[in-house]
């Protein structure tokens, strides 16, 4: 046996006396369980359940780039144009309970006037659950004909406030309690209201409609107001009346006002709106109000609104409005709107 085989037979017996090191073996971890977001379609549309739980959440809102137009539209701007920017999401949380579904929400909204001067508000906080509403909340005397001519509203229709409002299919009827700290105030007084306030509506077929009513505790006197609207030929017919015993924080513009409108569904993505509006002892819009309206002249309000979808949740408005008092001079505003939606 020479040299060569002798190495050969010693390195076979001595791998085979040895035992064999493997490495170690390499062991995934196990993926974490992973919840999917599920969609929750138990009260609408672009609800999702919140992972972990079973209450439900809806994102929406919209982005508006506006131009306004007239005597010095932006307040302070002595200009007679001013571009504003407005930024706004909502959040809707809805879960079931024993009392019905428990809703709370939460809109914000950001303005831009400029690059400095900008705001961001809370427009909206409130919960709401088997018919009553508590939080920060629009008023039903925010509501009002679909143009822009009308002016049946309050100066402040955005108040803490405690409500109940019963609903059926076609029916509403309820009654809230506002705090009307932001309201109108008489002369030497400061603006620290109550009011209690009511609202009902509903609709027949083609025809809808709203009555409204408040009292301010503070200023001692009211306001009422009726609106209505009817589907007559390619548009919509609205029609509204108010009544105010004296200045207050649920109307103060005039002590009495009537409105119209003709909404014209002129093809599927266009509406042209034409209204009118005279006002009997016209005050105007502002919170520091006369005792009474005694002595104001009248005045009357015409304008046109056109609404044009340019895509889905895509939108253009334009309005017009001019303005005739017997007591002030006339003027012309308006305003073009671009709106994206989501």
């Amino acid at each position: 046996m020479n040299i060569r085989m002798v190495l050969l037979a010693s390195a076979a017996a001595f791998a085979a006396s040895t035992p064999v090191l493997a490495a170690d073996a390499i062991v995934a971890a196990e993926p974490e369980p992973v919840e999917y977001v599920r969609v929750c379609d138990a009260y609408g549309t672009g609800y999702f359940y919140i992972p972990g739980t079973e209450t439900c959440l809806k994102i929406e809102g919209y982005i508006r780039f506006q131009v306004n137009v007239g005597d010095q539209p932006g307040g302070d701007n002595d200009s007679d144009w001013d571009a504003v920017t407005r930024g706004q999401v909502q959040f809707t949380a809805k879960s079931d309970t024993e009392y019905g579904p428990l809703t709370g929400v939460i809109v914000m909204q950001f303005n831009a006037d400029n690059a400095t001067d900008q705001e961001a508000i809370l427009d909206s906080a409130y919960l709401d659950v088997a018919g009553f509403r508590a939080g920060l909340f629009y008023s039903w005397w925010d509501d009002g004909l679909s143009g822009e001519t009308d002016d049946i509203g309050s100066v402040v229709t955005l108040h803490n406030s405690i409500r109940y409002q019963y609903e059926s299919g076609t029916f509403y009827a309820g009654l809230s309690v506002d705090e009307l700290e932001d309201g109108v105030f008489k002369a030497d007084e400061e603006p620290n209201n109550v009011g209690v306030a009511f609202g009902v509506g509903g609709t027949a077929g083609a025809f809808s409609y709203q009555v409204t009513g408040g009292w301010d505790f503070d200023n001692e006197d009211g306001a009422i107001r009726a609106m209505g609207t009817v589907e007559i030929g390619p548009g919509t017919l609205g029609l509204a009346g108010v009544y105010s015993s004296g200045p207050n924080s649920y109307y103060s513009s005039a002590e009495w006002a009537v409105a119209a409108e003709y909404a014209i569904k002129a093809t599927d993505k266009l509406k042209i709106t034409p209204a009118v509006q005279y006002y009997g002892n016209y005050f105007g819009g502002s919170k520091a109000v006369p005792d009474d309206f005694d002595g104001l002249g009248d005045a009357w309000k015409v304008g046109l609104t056109v609404d044009y979808q340019i895509v889905d949740n895509f939108y253009a408005k334009a309005s017009v409005q001019y303005l005739d008092p017997d007591d002030g001079d006339d003027s012309t505003t308006g305003y073009f709107r671009l709106q994206r939606s989501f």
